[in-house]
């Protein structure tokens, strides 16, 4: 027999590398974090834990285990079951916002080409395929998925640092209904970086879509949009870089078509926004020349394709780029432009029209998937990470305060905040320090005592025009009157540095004042209000005849203001964490430079102090109590005393060691995650026995009546062309009479999921008429015979292994062949050769395979009658093939009597029931099931119908005592656990096979519960009673084998699969084999299978 474990995922060792969760560590250094990181990165897995923090290493590769076969594995699994992933912490996210009734958040962390981005596109198809729902949540699932390659289309651009770097910062909100089904969405976007669309740095892009446009674009198009190569244009030639490695532009240019139409753009929209696009590479390559102080369009000839796609007059475009009307109170003048200025009004209307583009779109994905109130969420930060660049301008300024926020809410809430709530809770506790970055967030967004950066660069821009080099000057001037004694702040001689929780960044000065004013002259809104395009009017939609008042908004407040509404959404959600790790520059797999700067500033080896020395989980106590109630009698449905005592009775009921968990002021605090995972599994069993009894007890109901329903269908078959059995015409059809169940050697035959339409042991008789036994499965894949045979080498050596004899599909049959007789005999005709079985449950068999074969080949299959059958035999070596021939005559008796003579066997058997005989229908009273039970199971009570089965084949089935008849009758029938041909000889003895009956003394207690009666099969079941008359003495005692190792179990354990045992708190039973995988092999009440080892203590 092959070993159990071959049958059980988790008992598969899987390969040990450093440790999956670094609280575990023996040494908490950088050095040794950085070592684990590394080990685990070069074996290929990029995943590691510390606690509930997951740390993701960018392997720079597609890694394979992001199939469909890791989201069912990670589906409602604990933690500590499968190995670190991303799937195990969206999958945490999800339960708890359905268990909680808390919107929960992800926060995603790291710098530039961490992997940020393809982190939070795994999130969200995790979440898409686990989470149900119609055709409208699958609409609004398409369009979450969907939204990723548009936003990144407009969104993202190559840098120095990461091909495929996010440009803005997004937070993505998947809300749900109470059922757990995404059914609307929102997108929060922050800061796109619009400076990238008029100029880049060496060794980088603009962004995708240009390129993707000018690679996708049909011949069309192009001429449409007057599409050049890139180089061509002044927006993409001063970087000199036009491809990327790994990226198919003009594949990806169909993927964001493809996106639009999904979102449910219009046709007419989506052309326009190709447009506006194309648009603005011409309007870059529109240049000034000095003319008398003044500026002028060099080529006039420019002017007309930008015109054209925006829809405004060449004449009065080339007017707005070179002059600029200034109104006073009374009159306005129009002032010319010299040619710098000129240039900085080409290129502020690009950013201009790109920016509101880009929103435009984002706003399009919000209507589509808008839900007009709000109920569940989960929400997604994808933001840009932290930058540090050769010149670093205003743009690294607002990222690295974005992420200098972020940390300080990951500092707030698993360092600070934390330990705060141990003081207030009375936990005793020993204080952790580590650096709280909020001095840094406050030296940039201060607005008095010292004033921040921010409000120093907005006080400039208010006083001074913000052009050129004196602005910038004034500002270094003024920084450095009001910060420069701040610790983390320090001038140069071009700019400024500010001491990051990542790092020291220098700041350029140069550009600052005029990034931040960020303003756009009334002279271009109003050229684009002058667009003979409804689509380009649109995004311009200002008043230009109100009358401002006040300072206009900056980026720099603008930023900060959308940086404290994130933390501030944030914090009302339950936040999680990935720390994203960059291991090279070079973006080469397997390549580990130096990251130990990444892990300090990270604060991972501080995260993991607190988490070692802290608690994994707390809840408040009626929290707690709501949770966990379900695990004891006293505490289900309400618990009849102080919230405190009811939590340690749930504790103490599960066995929890006391120094696990503390309990504070009003809150309850574990320890460990393992502890945790313990009341989650005890929970998830309760709930999984409550859904099995109500399952059971259904598909009992239905199966009676479906089986009812095939009976009357199989008996049409033979309907004037057999004779029938007497004892079998009215039985019941069970489908598995194998147990399959509890049968894996025979199911490592089918697929995983492969359903069992039939399965019997059968008689298979070969050329010389010898019967050899055959397991017969029949599924909607085809019919398996399987056999078994010693193993004649190897190490396995003498053992019986089942082996597959042969596989039968339904299009290769060609028909079946029975007697006229009440015989159990049939003959498969197949394409090769045919193969002569003998089943009890033939009819039942045949039934179904006329069934499964018409819906295979859409064909009715052949089935013929006669006495004298000929079918053909396997050809093997030189000799054989051929055909032999079944005769079938009158005898006496119901049992087959066969004797064979050369190449013909002949069968003779006593006369059956009439061919035209039909099953006949029970009475009203056993139909209906003559009463009900009521099974109490943990304060709940179920009522259902019962359903006769076996016990020796549950299918599934709950066991149900059996109660013996109160007459014996001949009509009745069992489902048996046969070894073969009914015997012909003395009654065989008493086995241990079948379930044991009620004593008779009991029987009158148990009122009409005839329904319940296991009904005898044929011959058998009379030859059982009068055995049961003549029961021989019993055996002598077997010796006591020698005891091996034992344990008892600390904790209740119920089998989940075929192949583990089950047994209770306190059984003591023999211990097989200990496994590094945590899966223990033992043996209980005859039953060898695997358990988890940590539900015992070795005694």
């Amino acid at each position: 027999m092959t070993s159990k474990l071959n049958y059980h995922w988790q008992s598969q060792n899987v390969k040990q590398s450093g440790v999956d969760d670094m609280v575990l560590l023996s040494k908490i250094t950088e050095d040794a974090i950085v070592e684990n990181l590394k080990k685990r990165y070069m074996d290929d897995y990029i995943f590691t834990y510390i606690g509930s923090v997951l740390i993701s290493v960018n392997p720079f590769k597609q890694m394979p285990y992001f199939t469909d076969r890791e989201i069912e594995l990670y589906q409602g699994a604990a933690q500590y079951e499968n190995p670190p992933h991303i799937y195990a912490l969206s999958d945490n996210m999800y339960r708890n916002m359905m268990i909680d009734a808390e919107n929960q958040c992800v926060i995603i962390s790291g710098e530039s080409g961490a992997g940020k981005t393809v982190a939070a596109k795994y999130i969200m198809g995790y979440i898409s395929k686990v989470s149900g729902g119609g055709s409208k949540v699958q609409h609004v699932k398409d369009i979450i998925l969907q939204s990723n390659p548009l936003l990144e289309a407009f969104g993202n651009a190559k840098t120095v640092r990461n091909n495929n770097s996010s440009r803005f910062g997004k937070y993505f909100e998947i809300q749900f209904s109470r059922g757990g089904e995404p059914d609307g969405g929102k997108i929060s976007n922050f800061l796109l970086e619009k400076s990238r669309v008029v100029s880049q740095n060496e060794n980088e892009r603009n962004f995708h879509i240009y390129y993707q446009m000018i690679e996708g674009a049909n011949a069309q198009q192009k001429e449409g949009l007057g599409l050049m190569t890139p180089d061509y244009y002044y927006y993409l030639n001063q970087s000199g870089t036009y491809k990327v490695d790994g990226t198919n532009d003009s594949k990806d240019f169909q993927e964001t078509m493809e996106a639009m139409q999904v979102i449910g753009i219009p046709g007419d929209d989506q052309t326009q926004v190709l447009q506006i696009v194309a648009g603005i590479l011409h309007l870059g390559n529109i240049s000034f020349i000095e003319a008398g102080n003044y500026g002028q369009v060099e080529s006039t000839d420019l002017l007309a394709f930008p015109a054209y796609l925006l829809g405004v007059d060449p004449n009065r475009l080339q007017d707005k780029l070179t002059s600029r009307k200034w109104s006073g109170k009374n009159e306005s003048i129009n002032v010319t432009l010299n040619t710098e200025q000129a240039t900085y009004t080409r290129d502020a209307l690009a950013k201009a029209l790109y920016a509101r583009l880009f929103d435009y779109l984002v706003e399009a994905i919000n209507k589509a998937i808008q839900k007009p109130y709000e109920e569940f969420s989960i929400g997604v930060l994808d933001i840009y990470g932290f930058e540090i660049f050769q010149k670093n301008g205003f743009e690294q300024f607002c990222i690295n305060f974005v992420n200098e926020k972020l940390q300080q809410i990951f500092i707030e809430l698993t360092l600070k905040a934390e330990q705060e709530e141990y003081v207030q809770e009375g936990i005793k506790w020993t204080p952790i320090e580590y650096f709280n970055n909020k001095i840094v967030c406050d030296l940039i967004e201060n607005k008095l005592n010292p004033p921040g950066v921010m409000s120093v660069l907005d006080d400039v821009c208010a006083t001074l025009h913000a052009k050129g080099e004196g602005a910038d000057g004034t500002l270094l001037q003024k920084l450095q009157a009001a910060v420069g004694t701040h610790e983390h702040f320090n001038n140069w001689n071009s700019g400024f540095v500010i001491h990051h929780y990542a790092g020291k960044v220098s700041y350029d000065i140069n550009g600052f004042c005029e990034r931040n004013r960020d303003v756009l002259f009334p002279d271009l809104i109003e050229l684009m209000q002058s667009s003979e395009y409804n689509f380009i009017r649109s995004l311009f939609p200002e008043n230009l005849n109100n009358e401002k008042k006040g300072r206009p908004t900056t980026a720099s407040s603008k930023i900060k203001k959308q940086a404290n509404d994130l933390v501030n959404t944030l914090m009302k959600c339950t936040p999680h964490y990935i720390r994203c790790l960059k291991p090279n520059e070079t973006k080469r797999p397997k390549d580990w430079e130096e990251s130990r700067h990444q892990v300090e500033y990270l604060g991972l080896r501080e995260n993991i102090r607190v988490r070692r020395a802290g608690y994994a989980y707390r809840r408040v106590f009626n929290k707690f109590m709501m949770r966990y109630a379900i695990l004891t009698a006293e505490t289900w449905p309400c618990w009849r005393g102080p919230e405190q005592q009811g939590v340690l009775h749930l504790l103490r009921s599960v066995n929890m060691d006391n120094d696990q968990y503390q309990m504070g002021r009003t809150k309850v605090f574990v320890k460990n995650p393992e502890s945790l995972f313990l009341l989650e599994e005890m929970r998830e069993r309760k709930f999984d026995t409550f859904a099995r009894i109500i399952q059971k007890s259904w598909r009992r109901y239905i199966a009676r009546k479906k089986y009812e329903q095939m009976r009357e269908e199989a008996s049409d078959i033979l309907y004037n062309s057999k004779e029938r059995r007497k004892n079998s015409i009215n039985r019941n059809f069970v489908g598995d009479y194998l147990g399959l169940e509890q049968r894996p050697e025979l199911r490592q035959f089918l697929t995983k999921r492969e359903r069992i339409d039939f399965a019997d042991s059968v008689n298979k008789y070969d050329r010389r008429f010898k019967s050899i036994k055959r397991d017969l499965i029949m599924t909607p894949k085809g019919i398996y015979l399987i056999g078994r045979e010693k193993v004649k080498k190897g190490p396995e050596k003498g053992q019986i292994k089942e082996v597959l004899k042969r596989k039968l599909e339904f299009g290769s049959i060609s028909g079946v062949s029975l007697s006229t007789r009440q015989d159990d005999f049939f003959i498969l005709h197949e394409v090769q050769y045919d193969s002569l079985l003998e089943s009890n449950f033939k009819t039942e068999f045949l039934s179904l395979l006329l069934k499964r074969y018409e819906d295979v080949t859409k064909r009715k299959l052949t089935i013929s009658f006669a006495d004298r059958l000929e079918f053909r035999v396997k050809k093997e070596g030189w000799g054989g093939g051929g055909s032999r021939v079944v005769v079938f005559q009158r005898g006496q008796g119901d049992l087959a009597q066969l004797k064979p003579g050369g190449k013909t066997l002949t069968i003779t058997v006593g006369d059956g029931l009439p061919k035209s005989s039909k099953p006949t229908k029970k009475s009203a009273q056993q139909s209906r099931g003559g009463g009900r039970i009521n099974v109490a199971s943990r304060g709940f009570i179920f009522t259902f119908v019962p359903f006769s089965l076996s016990p020796a084949h549950q299918n599934g089935a709950a066991k149900v005592s059996r109660v013996p008849h109160n007459q014996p009758s001949d009509n009745t029938y069992s489902s048996p656990h046969k070894q073969g041909r009914l015997p012909s000889t003395a009654p065989p003895k008493i086995g241990s096979q079948r379930a044991p009956r009620v004593p008779a003394h009991n029987q009158h207690n148990q009122g009409n519960m005839d329904f319940l009666n296991v009904p005898d099969q044929g011959m058998s079941g009379k030859q059982r009673k009068r055995s049961i008359s003549q029961r021989p003495p019993p055996a002598p005692k077997p010796q006591p084998r020698p005891q091996g190792p034992r344990c008892r179990a600390i904790y209740q354990y119920v089998g989940q699969d075929t192949d583990e045992i089950s047994f209770e708190v306190s059984e003591v039973f023999d211990l097989v084999k200990e496994d590094p995988s945590g899966w223990w092999t033992g043996r209980i009440r005859g039953r060898e299978g695997l358990f988890p080892g940590n539900y015992v203590e070795k005694i």
